[in-house]
């Protein structure tokens, strides 16, 4: 199994540029709003037509602009799961599913065959009996799960999955999702999932693909990807929080003036690197005696979600008013129960294995 990409496509903002391949293992997309991520799917399904280049599935031209070749949707055995589904509502769940089968029913055999083929994918995503309900009838994981085994009732060489919970609420996603890396792991095609969050990319796929204004930025492992961002685009899309511009004192030396402090790194600074970053999770608090890149912390106000608690702090001497503080550390609550009635300052560690060069 292998997916070969490598487009571009004139568009009103910017030009999508994209060169890349998969294989087996699921690939996730993530960027901001507008990369490029959907359009790059759509492309590959033959829902739109890139400017120029090629696209080749399994050894099979998908599409070459300079041979001429553009494949119908129809012949090019791709799954696509939209973010609303596309269900037809007035079909019923064991039609939808046979919809996106195309076969020939003439005989008896046949039509019993498609029987099969719908049962056996409504059991593959749990919803055994419900080939007689239409759409309307059930929630939206149900609705979700319909498409997916749509999509998947062909067997097509690629699965196309463009941001399939979205429209979900927060238990209803983490269900869902582990619904698909099951489902995913029966699954001998390529699989491409689009995102916009990282933990849940993170969680479904083994490689990332990083796009910004329709460009790839990073292609990789995700474990690669995200403790490797490299440049500052990559970091901030991969969730750090934490960044300052830098003045190189020596090969492993920084002065990071935005957060008043020097700083020593494990990995050597060359003339590329513009900037550090550290993740909010990787901020330790210490006691004496203290570790390298070590300082005086005042808490300037904190936020709260239902496990965690995200600290801004302020490097060096106390805050002046609620924004006047240089970075956001995330503690578990256990952890802000201990740290929470020390008195100020604390002591911040920024580990130098922790710390990300960035250009």
């Amino acid at each position: 199994m292998s997916l070969l990409v490598d487009i571009q496509k004139r568009l009103p903002s910017y030009t999508l540029n994209v060169a890349f391949s998969a294989e087996r293992e699921p690939l996730g997309i993530l960027g901001g709003s507008g990369s490029g991520k959907s359009m790059t799917l759509r492309c590959i399904a033959g829902i739109e037509t890139p400017t120029s280049g090629t696209i080749v599935l399994n050894n099979r031209i998908l599409y070459d602009s300079r041979k001429g070749i553009n494949l119908p949707s129809r012949d090019r055995r791709v799954g696509f799961l939209f973010q609303n589904y596309a269900l037809f509502p007035h079909l019923t769940v064991a039609q939808n599913i046979a919809y996106g089968l195309n076969k020939r029913q003439g005989s008896k055999q046949e039509k019993r065959e498609l029987v099969q083929t719908v049962e056996a994918q409504l059991g593959r995503v749990q919803l055994a009996g419900f080939g007689n309900r239409y759409p309307h009838q059930l929630s939206g994981g149900q609705q979700q799960r319909v498409a997916l085994a749509r999509a998947l009732a062909p067997n097509p060489d690629i699965l196309l999955l463009d941001e399939p919970f979205s429209a979900l609420d927060t238990h209803l996603r983490s269900e869902l999702e582990k619904q698909l890396i099951k489902t995913l792991a029966d699954y001998n095609g390529i699989t491409l999932f689009v995102s916009h969050n990282l933990e849940e990319a993170y969680r479904v796929c083994q490689r990332l693909l990083v796009l910004s204004s329709g460009t790839v930025i990073a292609n990789g492992y995700k474990q690669d990807v995200f403790h490797h961002p490299k440049t500052m685009p990559v970091a901030q899309l991969t969730g750090c929080k934490n960044y300052t511009r830098i003045q190189p004192i020596n090969q492993q030396t920084v002065r990071a003036p935005d957060w008043n402090c020097t700083l020593h790194t494990d990995e050597p600074v060359s003339s590329k690197h513009t900037h550090i970053g550290i993740r909010a999770h990787h901020i330790r608090f210490s006691h004496p005696p203290h570790p390298p890149n070590t300082f005086p912390a005042w808490l300037a106000w904190t936020s709260e979600t239902p496990h965690r608690m995200t600290l801004f702090l302020k490097l060096g001497n106390a805050p002046r008013y609620a924004e006047d503080y240089h970075l956001q550390a995330e503690v578990f609550k256990e952890e802000w129960e201990r740290l929470k009635d020390r008195p100020q300052p604390w002591h911040l560690t920024l580990d130098p294995l922790r710390l990300l060069l960035l250009e």
